[in-house]
Parts: C-alpha cells; sequence; structure tokens
C-alpha cells in the first residue's frame, strides 16, 4: 500500500552526492523535504535540481532539510552536477542520493507500472520532525513541480502544527488563517490576541499568529 498521511516515513540508509545518509539521522529533529526523478541528464530534472539548490536559504529558514534521489547511481549523479550548474547558474547545495537498487523507491512507492516500470514518477513527501508523513504529491514525468507551492505548503503545515490553525484556499504567507473550530471563542480570544473575525461558527479568520 502507498504511503499515506500520519505513517511513519521509512528510514533508510544511501550513498549520495555528499556521503553516505541514514535519514533520521541526516533529519534529526528538521523538517525534510524527499523529491524523486526519474533520471540523471533528463531536461526537467535539470531544471528542478537547480531550482531546490536556489530556494535552499528559503528551506534554510524552515529548518527543513531536502534530499533528492533517482534511481541513478551517485557516480551518475556527480557527473551530472556539473551539468546543471551549467544550465541553470546554480551549484547543488544538498544531497542527492542514488538509489540503483530500487530501495528507496520501493520504501516510498516511487515506481508507479502503469506510468513506467523502471523509472521514479516525480514525487515528493514533507516528513515532519516526528518522522510521520504529512504531505505527498505525485507529478508525471513531463511536468516539473513548483517548489515555491511546496514552500506555501511547508508554510502552511507549521502553522498548523504550531498554532490549531488551517490556511484558507489560495493562502499565502502573510495572509490570515482560520482559528480550528473546536476552539472556543472564550479560548480563542486568549489564544488569538490580534483578534478574530467571525463569517459563520465554523469559520473564524485570524491574522497570521507568527508574524
Amino acid at each position: 500500500m502507498a504511503l499515506q498521511l500520519g505513517d511513519e516515513a521509512p528510514n533508510f540508509t544511501a550513498d549520495s552526492t555528499d556521503g553516505e545518509i541514514t535519514l533520521y539521522d541526516y533529519l534529526g529533529d528538521s523538517w525534510g523535504v524527499l523529491f524523486s526523478h526519474p533520471k540523471d541528464f533528463t531536461p526537467v530534472c535539470t531544471t528542478e535540481l537547480g531550482e531546490v539548490a536556489r530556494l535552499k536559504g528559503e528551506f534554510d529558514k524552515r529548518k527543513t532539510k531536502v534530499l533528492g534521489v533517482s534511481v541513478d547511481p551517485v557516480s551518475s549523479h556527480k557527473d551530472w552536477v556539473g551539468d546543471i550548474k551549467d544550465a541553470t547558474g546554480q551549484a547543488l547545495n544538498y544531497p542527492l542520493l542514488g538509489d540503483p537498487d530500487r530501495k528507496i523507491a520501493g520504501l516510498y512507492g516511487m515506481i508507479h507500472p502503469n506510468a513506467d516500470n523502471s523509472l521514479t514518477v516525480r514525487s515528493v513527501f514533507v516528513i515532519g520532525p516526528d518522522k510521520k508523513v504529512k504531505l505527498t504529491i505525485t507529478y508525471p514525468a513531463s511536468t516539473g513541480r513548483n517548489f515555491e507551492e511546496i514552500l506555501r505548503v511547508l508554510d502552511s503545515l507549521q502553522l498548523a502544527a504550531n498554532y490549531s490553525v488551517s490556511t484558507p484556499v489560495n493562502w499565502k504567507e502573510g495572509d490570515d488563517v482560520i482559528i480550528a473550530p473546536a476552539i472556543p471563542d472564550d479560548e480563542a480570544r486568549a489564544k488569538f490576541p490580534k483578534g478574530f473575525r467571525t463569517v459563520k461558527k465554523y469559520l473564524r479568520y485570524t491574522p497570521q499568529p507568527n508574524r
């Protein structure tokens, strides 16, 4: 069965462009983003890896460590690194895992046989500090991911974890958030000193609490 939200993210040890990595040790008490690539030296993957390198400072701000993975070996990854920098202007600044035996792909359900029976699809897994899966997204090989959206989701997940709020449609950093319906108004007034506005008794907006 595919990994579902709330499942424990499978631990593993694998070689990477930064040496051997054990997932749980690498993440420590940080959040994590594990994302897979169909194959080295492919055009869409090259653009994605460069974009994540460009955004690494944004992931760092969110105490989030990133890890790429593909079914090719690390020796191939190291040859690819120069192409990524040439094509995108960004040097790889995070580990890229090798998975030639498909171990990680199998643990995380990254191979979808009806799409391709040997290459990984573009999977994204956000892993919380508790090592539980908080988000899964799967793209086809032909579609590059929007990593700005993944940062937006991280912001939402971290707000939900820390403040008992959720985020409405099209929310972005700085917008109002929604107070959990289980919190009564009296408690909400104490918990959210910036105040709130009630649209329905189950829909109450408050300014983003960590700004």
